[in-house]
């Protein structure tokens, strides 16, 4: 999973303060502190990560390998790897996941779909009980 890999750098900073319309493209690693009005998407080129900070609010499509949260989004989201929700995430829309990990009083306000390659790739488990 993503962990085994080295995490892409954290190259860019939407900042507390800055209010950005329209759809934002990222390379590598992208921070948002700020507010964001339209979609964000990482490249396709390289593996990315995508942080949104408890102060961050994003109003739109969230698409990206790993996505850390712990703003508010307004919209779909989508990790093709791994989705973390920390505990003060928000998300109104439908989440997308490879593998997730939910904290503590997040809330998520739409429907939960693992991707393919997620559960359904792990081997099935035998129990020691039916051998008999």
């Amino acid at each position: 999973m993503f962990g085994k890999k080295k995490q892409p750098p954290i190259k860019s900073l939407i900042a507390q303060g800055t209010r950005i319309e329209g759809n934002v493209l990222f390379h590598d690693g992208l921070r948002v502190d700020g507010e964001v009005v339209g979609d964000i998407r990482a490249s396709d080129e390289h593996p990315s990560i995508l942080v949104i900070s408890e102060v961050a609010v994003v109003t739109g499509q969230i698409l990206a390998d790993h996505v850390i949260i712990n703003g508010h989004v307004k919209g779909p989201v989508q990790a093709f790897e791994l989705l973390e929700l920390q505990p003060k995430a928000r998300i109104e829309g439908d989440v997308s996941y490879k593998a997730l990990e939910m904290h503590q009083g997040a809330t998520i306000t739409g429907q939960l779909k693992p991707m393919a390659g997620g559960v359904e790739d792990k081997p099935t488990l035998k129990l020691a009980a039916n051998n008999g």
